[in-house]
């Protein structure tokens, strides 16, 4: 059948777009690492005077600010032949602990990305690849990428939503994170509720040293712990809160995980899962943050699941309906979605 030349130029145009902004998530990384971003957003510069303060080749920082500037991440102002930033861009790009941080995003995409060749033998033989398998990037990139919204959203937000958790953590409960990475969840809630105690589990032994480094740094390691375990075999308990941050849909086996947990926690106490935005079907997802979702899921979430014990996976965009099964089947008799923003949904599961 001929081709539609309309539908094509539509096409092309995203092809166009989409190429575009994967090589400009190095250019944006470059920007972070070097310290670019943040030396323009104080000044008006030509590439020459933001090489100076940055101790950069100007030459390289030229190329760089043009790009910026075609994407939309930097301004231009061909009279003066100055390059800006405005207020908006300056918040997503130059703040790591702002609710929004984009070089965090595109620090874990590249890393993410050095693994498609394992990747696409995974493809073949329909076997997993772990988490700890991948460039060290996606560790931290990870913890950059999703910390700047609990950040925001955690402690004001999520936990008040949920029945009765913050008088129990004001007057002292105990609580385990599970998948808990770099313990930014754990240390957060640690700070905000001085009375209880955290105890961080994660799979992975090198982000579980992090994680205590972490803690250490921020004056909470006496009322947090961490520990190198899964989710289907943590200790401890009981517990009165049990959360898991983006992690659930990761796991190899998130039944027995969800089994687990209900065994774990006292009869009155929460299970609080946060997981990526996501609707119930294939349609419900086919949008921005969906293709986000997916895509990252491709590379980490699926095969990491797969990679495990129960080689099941929920992927990062399973939905209500399904978070809601599992917990029903794990032996949760309430189950609630309490709280939600653009990235990530709150539900509540109680016995």
């Amino acid at each position: 059948m001929p081709v539609d030349q309309d539908k094509l130029m539509d096409f092309l145009g995203r092809f166009v777009g989409d190429l575009g902004a994967t090589m400009a998530a190095g250019s944006v990384v470059i920007g972070d690492r070097l310290g670019l971003y943040r030396s323009l957003s104080e000044k008006p510069s030509r590439p020459e005077e933001l090489a100076e303060r940055t101790g950069t080749a100007a030459r390289y920082v030229e190329e760089w600010l043009r790009g910026q500037a075609a994407s939309g991440y930097v301004m231009y102002d061909e009279s003066s032949g100055r390059y800006s930033m405005t207020e908006e861009q300056t918040f997503a790009l130059t703040d790591p602990d702002g609710a929004v941080f984009v070089p965090g995003a595109f620090q874990l995409a590249l890393a993410t990305l050095r693994a498609e060749p394992a990747i696409t033998a995974a493809f073949k033989d329909g076997a997993g690849f772990g988490w700890h398998e991948h460039d060290e990037g996606v560790f931290s990139g990870c913890e950059r990428f999703f910390r700047p919204g609990y950040s925001a959203n955690l402690v004001p937000e999520w936990l008040p939503a949920l029945d009765g958790v913050v008088a129990k953590l004001e007057s002292g409960a105990r609580v385990a994170d599970l998948g808990c990475g770099h313990g930014a969840s754990t240390i957060l809630m640690a700070q905000a509720f001085p009375a209880s105690t955290f105890v961080g589990s994660d799979y992975h032994d090198e982000s579980i040293d992090a994680a205590g480094k972490r803690a250490a740094s921020s004056d909470v390691a006496e009322r947090t712990s961490f520990e190198v375990a899964t989710a289907q075999d943590f200790g401890g308990g009981p517990y009165d809160l049990v959360t898991t941050f983006d992690s659930l849909h990761d796991m190899g086996d998130p039944g027995r995980a969800a089994h687990h947990i209900r065994e774990s926690l006292r009869e009155d106490g929460t299970w609080m899962i946060v997981e990526p935005f996501a609707g119930d079907t294939v349609s419900d997802n086919l949008n921005p943050v969906g293709r986000v979702y997916y895509s990252f899921s491709t590379f980490l979430c699926v095969p990491n699941a797969l990679s495990q014990e129960g080689g099941y996976s929920l992927g990062a965009q399973a939905g209500e309906a399904a978070i809601g099964r599992l917990c029903k089947e794990a032996g949760f008799t309430r189950f609630s979605r309490v709280a939600e923003t653009p990235f990530n949904i709150v539900y509540e599961a109680r016995p």
